[in-house]
């Protein structure tokens, strides 16, 4: 069992140079920031993450939640945990001053976020949950809403949760059946639940849950959703929990991973109807949703880099404690780690994580100048890139930290498959990241469809031509060179699979579906090489703030990136453009 170090020399390199933190801090909402003071509020949330949560991971995986009643209870060390995290101040990092936030950048937040994250990820769902709630509000919420709940959630005394779907409404949101009765200016919801993340507990002084519901006589359909907030407890004439609304968790699943997240069927209205109130406008509740769904999203692609980081250093370290067999050199026997099979795997997890990282926090700036620029082109910009890498994080990230988490285990050998050494845990913690808030064949069905065929690829063509300036950059650096060369040849096979797809689209029913899970694997690891090839180019310059063990290490990750993770590109482009008729050539009813 290894103790948690965050990293954060990469996740300050992440932020200094690829998510370009001085931009961020030109900008007015952030006057007087300087990028030295965000690093002590990182130093100071490692130190939390790693001191406070990190050791109550194992803990919260054994014992897990269960149902008394009416009443959900968490693994007992989450209490303490909830109340230092609540009363320091770190759901609030990124929050609007205005509801008592603190209003550093978001990107700032991310970091906090990922490193809470791999310190315990079942935990970190809640607050994840209600950040991505705050975002919600903030934008859809009439005057009233804010008021009454913005402050208590910006600060995390109060929770909020997700409630999409239903038994029978999975990813096809338009068969919602949860009903919504109009009554006088509030709603009365009625209808089930299900796989609700952190749906009840008593950690927070109220639970306030964000809800797809139809009003009575909406139209069939996504047009006819509204989103509503429904409060576990109603608020009395102080604005504080006042009467329990009638919502409440009927069960907690029983999970392969995650065991500290209690995952509730919620239902509401048994009795009287829970009281809720309407986000938004009535029948454009899918749209106030995807305010909340796009930040959540992006946030579980940084899960699986927080989860892939954790398991890595597990994984180190059981590799340098652990002695068996002689390797060339050596006259005793050695760690494991001296081993090259070993190695390869510990280098294939490192290289791989700092390469989810780097696309990660690349993307999350884009937030931070689309909402705080004053200049229209500038945050248009922004949120066009946003919107094109927010499905490749979610995607890729979250499929890589199967691999990465995988390897972990192998590395371990037969006590990687126990679950004393703590390394099983993270490969079942890191299952469910590709299939919540959007399953990799959604993210590629969106990066396929509305990112590059609804543009006709001019946003990722962009990207693309930016990279390649890059590499051209590099040329000149014969410890780059290379490098640069194997990432050139990989953003020619990803223009290569995007004009395919351009191209042959329309050829078949089936075309974009068969090849777009491909694309998305092909746009990840080509992206992450990108990225990790700039963060060595940067890390290596004379003008470099980060010192020569830092160039040297991030050089050797990238160039081994290259040789071992970046060819895999040429197989995605393969299958992608594979005839898709190959996919569905056996009838449903022949398997």
């Amino acid at each position: 069992m290894t103790t948690y170090t965050p990293p954060l020399a990469d996740i300050n390199f992440c932020i200094r140079h690829l998510a370009e933190i001085d931009k961020v801090l030109s900008l007015d909402a952030f006057e007087g920031m300087e990028v030295e003071d965000l690093e002590q509020v990182l130093e100071e949330a490692g130190k939390f993450a790693s001191d406070v949560v990190a050791p109550t991971n194992i803990p919260t995986d054994e014992q897990g939640c269960r149902l008394d009643g009416k009443t959900v209870h968490v693994a007992d060390v989450l209490a303490d945990v909830h109340r230092q995290f609540v009363e320091n101040g770190w759901q609030s990092v990124a929050g609007d001053p205005e509801y008592d936030g603190m209003g550093l950048p978001s990107t700032v937040a991310f970091a906090t976020a990922e490193m809470l994250q791999s310190a315990n990820m079942a935990y970190s769902l809640m607050p994840m949950l209600t950040r991505d709630a705050v975002a919600a509000l903030e934008v859809h919420a009439n005057d009233e809403l804010k008021q009454q709940y913005l402050a208590k959630l910006t600060t995390g005394e109060w929770a909020a949760t997700m409630n999409l779907t239903e038994p029978q409404a999975g990813s096809d949101l338009s068969a919602v059946a949860c009903r919504a009765e109009r009554e006088g200016d509030q709603f009365r919801i009625r209808g089930n639940k299900i796989f609700i993340t952190w749906g009840d507990h008593e950690l927070s002084g109220n639970v306030i849950h964000t809800v797809l519901a139809r009003i009575d006589g909406a139209p069939e359909g996504v047009r006819g959703i509204s989103m509503f907030l429904v409060p576990k407890f109603l608020l009395d004439e102080n604005g504080e929990p006042g009467e329990r609304n009638d919502v409440y968790a009927t069960a907690l699943e029983h999970k392969l991973g995650i065991h500290g997240s209690p995952t509730a069927v919620m239902n509401f209205g048994d009795n009287e109807g829970a009281v809720g109130y309407l986000i938004g406008e009535e029948n454009k509740g899918l749209y106030a949703m995807f305010t909340m769904m796009n930040h959540a999203r992006l946030e579980v692609g940084l899960q699986g880099v927080a989860i892939s980081e954790r398991a890595y250093q597990l994984a180190r370290s059981y590799a340098n404690d652990r002695i068996q067999g002689r390797v060339p050199g050596r006259e005793d026997k050695a760690p494991i780690i001296h081993h090259a099979d070993v190695r390869r795997m510990l280098m294939l997890m490192r290289c791989q994580v700092e390469a989810m990282r780097a696309i990660a926090y690349t993307a999350a700036s884009q937030d931070d100048i689309e909402h705080k620029s004053s200049d229209a082109d500038i945050c248009s910009a922004a949120g066009k890139r946003l919107s094109l890498l927010t499905p490749v994080v979610k995607g890729w990230c979250t499929e890589t930290s199967e691999q990465v988490t995988s390897l972990g285990i192998q590395i371990h050998g037969g006590m990687g498959f126990v679950e004393e050494t703590g390394a099983a845990q993270y490969y079942r913690d890191a299952r469910i990241l590709t299939i919540y808030e959007g399953t990799s064949g959604i993210q590629a069905g969106d990066l396929a469809g509305r990112k590059v065929l609804a543009d006709e690829g001019r946003e990722l063509s962009a990207l693309i031509s930016e990279l390649r300036e890059l590499c051209d950059s590099m040329q000149g650096d014969d410890a780059l060179a290379g490098i640069a060369q194997s990432v050139r040849a990989g953003l020619g096979q990803l223009e290569e699979g995007m004009n395919w797809l351009i191209a042959n689209a329309a050829s078949g029913p089936t075309t974009t579906g068969a090849a777009s899970f491909n694309l998305l694997m092909l746009a990840g690891t080509v992206l992450g090489g990108a990225y990790l090839a700039k963060s060595a180019a940067i890390a290596t310059s004379a003008s470099s703030s980060a010192n020569e063990a830092f160039g040297k290490t991030k050089l050797a990750t990238a160039a081994f990136y290259c040789a071992h993770v970046l060819p895999r590109a040429h197989g995605y482009l393969a299958a992608m453009m594979a005839d898709p008729e190959l996919t569905m050539a056996i009838a449903a009813d022949s398997f």
